[in-house]
């Protein structure tokens, strides 16, 4: 398995994108910016996006694993891996996502802890209503965790 970072021609994976972020155009707010990464094991199983939102906090603005691989733990080696690469450069590592019985018990059992919401988030930037699991998404809850190198003075 290899995570390999993205620096051209990202769109090329906008349809691993659109599973996590189904908006093309709000993936457009944050793509060019961002860091991008893809995890091949045997093929191409996910992508992830990270942006630096200042204040020594990295933001997972899109993570998605192909449909088939999901289960699997390649979302948590993506977890692990920006944790791993940016604790000496972070202090904190956050995500967004709707209110979710699918999203919020993964990230939680990836270490992080609701930090805050921004009410109506899905019905004020989306064209659309976004579903998941049966329920529509209104307020964007935030995760986050800490990684910061604890070898850091």
């Amino acid at each position: 398995m290899k995570i390999n970072e993205i620096k051209t021609n990202k769109k090329r994976y906008i349809s691993l994108l659109l599973l996590a972020d189904e908006q093309e155009s709000m993936i457009d707010r944050y793509l060019d910016k961002g860091t991008m990464y893809i995890l091949d094991d045997g093929g191409i199983k996910g992508v992830c996006v990270v942006t630096d939102e200042g204040n020594n906090i990295l933001e997972i603005k899109n993570i998605a694993i192909e449909p088939k691989y999901q289960r699997k733990g390649y979302g948590k080696k993506f977890i692990d891996f920006i944790s791993e690469k940016y604790k000496s450069r972070y202090t904190s590592l956050q995500v967004g996502t709707g209110d979710s019985p699918l999203t919020i018990p993964f990230y939680e059992k990836c270490g992080f802890k609701k930090s805050h919401t921004i009410k109506n988030f899905f019905i004020n930037n989306y064209d659309h209503p976004i579903f998941e699991a049966e329920i529509q998404l209104i307020d964007m809850i935030y995760l986050k965790k800490s990684i910061s190198d604890c070898r850091k003075s």
